[in-house]
This record gives structure tokens, sequence and C-alpha cells, in this order.
């Protein structure tokens, strides 16, 4: 049976609606939302609130989580599975991931993009999320989570 690797992931909101979308360092054009893997022994939403953190900044005392779905999973091309076994060691197929919406406490916070993992970042409407930004392996999670978290916004 196929392994999956645990993911939280983020949707920062404004009280505009506005949601949060960050440009990965290395790949122009390549937009999502914060997100990384659950380490052994921490909770979805542990995990989320660190990811949220070392991604963006943010501290779990600028927003709220409001909403949590999940699973959501998705299976790694053969060229990402061989990279991440390169990379991490690790041997899973693909990914489940849980998706927190986090409210903004202040819509005037920005994100601290470093470099490292994001080079840039937008607060956007859901219904401009772009799927077509995202590798085809990971569109029709992102549709999903879009459809389940904003169906009215998209």
């Amino acid at each position: 049976m196929a392994s999956y690797r645990p993911n939280s992931a983020l949707i920062f909101q404004r009280s505009d609606g506005r949601i949060l979308i960050c440009e990965r360092a290395g790949r122009a054009g390549a937009w999502q939302f914060p997100q990384g893997g659950v380490d052994k022994g921490e909770t979805h939403r542990e995990a989320a609130v660190r990811e949220g953190f070392e991604e963006t900044g943010f501290r779990e005392s600028d927003y709220d989580i409001v909403d949590v779905r999940g699973p959501y999973r998705y299976e790694y091309p053969e060229d990402v599975k061989k990279a991440v076994r390169l990379k991490r060691g690790e041997p899973y197929a693909g990914q489940e991931q849980f998706y927190h919406l986090c409210r903004m406490r202040s819509d005037t916070l920005d994100p601290e993009v470093d470099g490292r993992e994001f080079r840039a970042f937008r607060w956007i409407r859901p219904a401009e999320f772009e799927i077509a930004w995202l590798p085809p392996f990971k569109q029709a999670v992102y549709r999903q989570v879009l459809e389940d978290f904003f169906p009215s916004g998209r």
C-alpha cells in the first residue's frame, strides 16, 4: 500500500476576503499556499503553526484558525518521487494534506519572504487564483480546496 507524506497547508485570509499566495523561490510563476510536512509526534495543527511561522513569519497570535479540511491527496509524478527520495530519503507516493483557513487579526500584516522558500507574495481574491500556476499533479487538489473553502468565490 502506498504511503503519503503528512502535510499541513495554510490559507491566510484578510477581512476583505483576500488570501495569501506565495511564489516559490526556485520557480518563477509558481504560486501556492504556505505548507509543509508534519514532523513525527506533531499534530497537523502544530505543523501548520510551525510552517506558518517558518514560511511567512506569522505568529499564531496573528491569526485564528477558523476551519480545517482534509485529507486531500495527490500522487507525485515519477521524477518528483525520485527527487524526494534523494533529498529526504522518503519513499512517499505523494502527499496527504490538511488545509487550515486562518483569518488574520490585522489587515496590515504582510509575510516576511526571505528567498529560501518564497521570493514574493500577493493578497488575491480566491477567484483570482490561477490553477495553471501549479504543477499538473497538484491542480486537482487546489481546485477542490478552493471549491470547498470558497464555493461562491470561484
